[in-house]
């Protein structure tokens, strides 16, 4: 069997797509935020329209999925740890059904004004940017070719922060709270607009 030598050889230093990453807020972006509490069992939570799908497509194209957001129902004491991880599990073993590979998820469960073992502050915590630094140390991925896609104003601050770019749902031009100020590079009424127009912009996804 030929192969054509131009197909074996890697690219050209500076001339391939670099690591990337697409980090999604859990609540707001990948799932409809409860409006009755957390949910008590995973069939009751409701998933935005097309944004699985689009995941999967970006997860196809190259692009290292993430899932983030504080969980201040665990860290302040409203949920158990135990019910968490029971959720926790369900939406991972979800994603990987439908062929969605998640490269990690940030779940922060710790808040300074939360219930013990979780009153501590954490690296991890929104708006602290320890999540996408940890990710690029850990995953290789680099931030600047990276996005964010969210309806919360301190995941928004974290990426913009860092260096990623920033996709905010329900945002409309520069978004504030309290210290905190962050200057979407796209804005949506939903995450699955977000998403297509970040995907139509890379040539690696098909359409």
């Amino acid at each position: 069997m030929h192969h054509n030598r131009a197909q074996l050889l890697p690219p050209i230093p500076g001339t391939g797509t670099p690591p990337r990453g697409l980090f999604i807020s859990r609540w707001g972006a990948l799932l409809e935020r409860p409006i009755d509490g957390f949910p008590k069992r995973f069939e009751d939570v409701k998933f935005q329209s097309r944004v699985v799908e689009l995941l999967f497509r970006a997860s196809q194209a190259g692009w290292k999925v993430y899932v983030v957001g504080n969980e201040d129902d665990v860290a302040k004491g409203r949920i158990s740890d135990a019910h968490w991880e029971e959720f926790h599990a369900a939406l991972r073993e979800h994603m990987k059904a439908q062929g969605i590979t998640v490269a990690r998820e940030y779940a922060c469960v710790d808040h300074p004004a939360g219930k013990s073992p979780h009153d501590k502050d954490s690296v991890f915590l929104f708006p602290n940017t320890g999540a996408f630094y940890h990710a690029s140390q850990e995953d290789g991925i680099v931030l600047s070719e990276c996005w964010l896609v969210s309806d919360d104003v301190p995941e928004l601050a974290a990426a913009w922060r860092a260096g990623v770019h920033v996709a905010a749902v329900h945002a409309v031009g520069q978004r504030r709270s309290a210290d905190l100020q962050v200057e979407p590079e796209i804005t949506a009424r939903r995450a699955v607009e977000a998403l297509a127009e970040i995907l139509s912009a890379s040539p690696s996804v098909r359409n």
